[in-house]
């Protein structure tokens, strides 16, 4: 999938693509925001460690749509006011290796549940 970075825009502040062109996609996976809750129901309290959940999951759903990581189009990402962004970042580049998405982080100052630090929702388009 195509990444739009025009010259005349300064580059991503991060390891993201400012936009991507989806080109004839067949089967698209939207997401809900995807919340850091592991199989057995445990919300861990640590951010990165709920990153970490977070993308397991959203691998999990990938991987049942039939998809890879490399499919993702937009993460959109949502991070309580006052947490250390460096894991959540660093947690979507580790699943996301050398592909870039589009991507927004957004700090907010609550969640559904107060245990939670983070939600991340994402688009994947397949061929």
């Amino acid at each position: 999938m195509p990444e739009i970075c025009p010259e005349s825009i300064a580059p991503p502040a991060a390891n993201y693509a400012h936009a991507i062109v989806t080109e004839s996609a067949a089967r698209w996976l939207h997401t809900s925001g995807v919340v850091p809750v592991d199989a057995e129901g445990v919300t861990p309290a640590r951010i990165a460690e709920q990153a970490e959940v977070v993308w397991a999951n959203i691998v999990a759903m990938l991987d049942e749509a039939g998809m890879h990581p490399s499919d993702v189009v937009s993460v959109t990402t949502y991070v309580v006011v006052g947490e250390d962004l460096a894991p959540v970042m660093a947690a979507r580049d580790e699943v996301l290796g050398s592909h870039r998405a589009a991507s927004t982080l957004v700090t907010v100052p609550a969640l559904a549940r107060a245990e939670w630090r983070m939600e991340i929702a994402i688009i994947a388009a397949a061929h």
